[in-house]
């Protein structure tokens, strides 16, 4: 849960929205009670009372709220319809009975959870509110631009950018937003099961067609390493239930092995690099225009390469730093971060190599180009992510038409200039009188 607060007098302006305070919500996500729909709710009263204590109470009735959902959501809704509407009517209840101005629940598509990461990013960079450097001067000191958005979940990742214009092959990708009197023309797509945690259930179910046993070795995960899954999550998880063939086994047991080279390996078969109808695709047959600009990669980007404390390091050093890691056992890991779950801090391995994987050869962020990602976790005190965005848009303060009121009029510029111009002019030519006298007023020498 995230609460903004922003001066109603300057709703419009840029870079004024500020976030006061975020709260984790205990549980898995919402779609994690898809067998449990009546807890959904009260799930979520833990940091709604937190809102009522930090939002003025004069301001209850005034306060909108939202509830956003991304890919977990979007999946629950492929697998089962009725269930999902029945998450979403439980968090609605338990919403709906706080003193906000509850103003519903949905479901985001991934082109709008791409699109709303990248409003975020260049909002909180001040890149949407146009320069007053005059048009008709040198534009020395203008921002270069927009950046695009690298957005990892665990169940979809994105990537959204503003191509140049003669990349453009397919429409279909395209979105364009008219920000405060001009028009961006976006590329942005979303790629559903290509999320962390669904990535690494494509991985296993890979590893599970080319064994007979119930046993499998997985280099992804640190020697020493266990972990027991049941079929029925492979078979029944939409990602990855229609390559599914049932077998004679239950319950499968996963051994690491830890070995980056061979997880990378593995990890590039769960991508379909065939049949790309366009010049340049990522993968699965989608277009892909040339990278263009800096980008801003959050969310399980920016939380994998802190872990390895490689958010600032160049490809080489990533890599070499992840080979090292997987290659380290279990038991050492374990000893060395024991303040960080077993769940997560198991899965780092994998991440981290799926992350170079996905950037580097399937986004094409080559060794030369990795300089051009910055791996955010907040800008100016408030998160990077989706949220901001999506409120920003939902509250309509972004319109449609915001253009900039100079000071001055175009004529206004040129008369300064001009005045100016002949000041320093005559301040020159008084400097070069007074420091040297023409020879005429000299005396002569006797």
């Amino acid at each position: 849960m995230y609460i903004y607060k922003w001066p109603a007098e300057k709703e419009n302006d840029t870079g004024v929205v500020q976030q006061v305070d975020v709260c984790e919500v205990e549980g898995p996500g919402i779609s994690g009670y898809a067998s449990d729909v009546g807890n959904v709710g009260p799930s979520l009263k833990h940091c709604m009372d937190k809102a009522k204590e930090i939002v003025p109470q004069r301001k209850h009735r005034d306060t909108p709220v939202y509830l956003g959902a991304t890919a977990g959501m979007r999946l629950l809704r492929m697998e089962n319809a009725s269930t999902a509407k029945d998450v979403l009517s439980g968090v609605e209840a338990t919403l709906r009975s706080y003193p906000f101005n509850f103003r519903g629940a949905r479901i985001l598509s991934g082109e709008e959870e791409g699109a709303y990461g990248w409003i975020t990013l260049n909002y909180l960079l001040g890149n949407f509110k146009e320069s007053i450097w005059p048009n008709f001067l040198p534009r020395l000191f203008v921002r270069p631009g927009t950046i695009g958005a690298l957005d990892l979940g665990g169940a979809s990742t994105q990537i959204t950018f503003v191509p140049h214009q003669n990349g453009i092959e397919s429409s279909q990708y395209m979105l364009n937003f008219h920000l405060y009197g001009k028009t961006y023309s976006v590329y942005t797509h979303s790629f559903l099961c290509y999320g962390k945690d669904q990535a690494l259930r494509l991985k296993i179910l890979n590893e599970v067609k080319g064994s007979s046993t119930a046993q499998i070795q997985e280099p992804c995960f640190h020697k020493g390493y266990e972990r027991t899954i049941n079929m029925i999550d492979l078979s029944k998880n939409p990602c990855t239930a229609s390559s599914f063939r049932p077998k004679s086994y239950t319950s499968l047991l996963i051994e690491g092995t830890g070995d980056y080279e061979q997880c990378l390996i593995g990890i590039e078969d769960i991508f379909n690099g065939v049949g790309c109808p366009s010049s340049s695709c990522s993968f699965n047959g989608s277009f892909l225009p040339p990278l263009s600009g800096q980008f801003g990669a959050f969310s399980a980007y920016y939380y994998v390469m802190k872990f390895l404390n490689m958010t600032q390091q160049p490809m080489d050093e990533v890599i070499k730093a992840l080979k090292n890691f997987c290659s380290e056992p279990w038991a050492k890991v374990k000893a060395d971060h024991p303040k960080i779950k077993e769940k997560y801090l198991s899965e780092y391995c994998f991440a981290g190599t799926y992350v170079i994987s996905l950037l580097g050869n399937r986004y094409n962020f080559t060794k030369e180009k990795w300089s051009d990602i910055h791996f955010l976790g907040k800008i100016r005190d408030s998160d990077a992510g989706w949220t901001l965005g999506y409120m920003l848009n939902l509250t309509n303060m972004i319109r449609a038409e915001q253009p900039y009121i100079r000071p001055l009029s175009h004529a206004g510029y040129i008369s300064i200039m001009a005045i100016c111009s002949t000041m320093v002019v005559l301040l020159v030519l008084a400097g070069f009188i007074i420091y040297r006298k023409p020879k005429c007023l000299k005396k002569e020498a006797i």
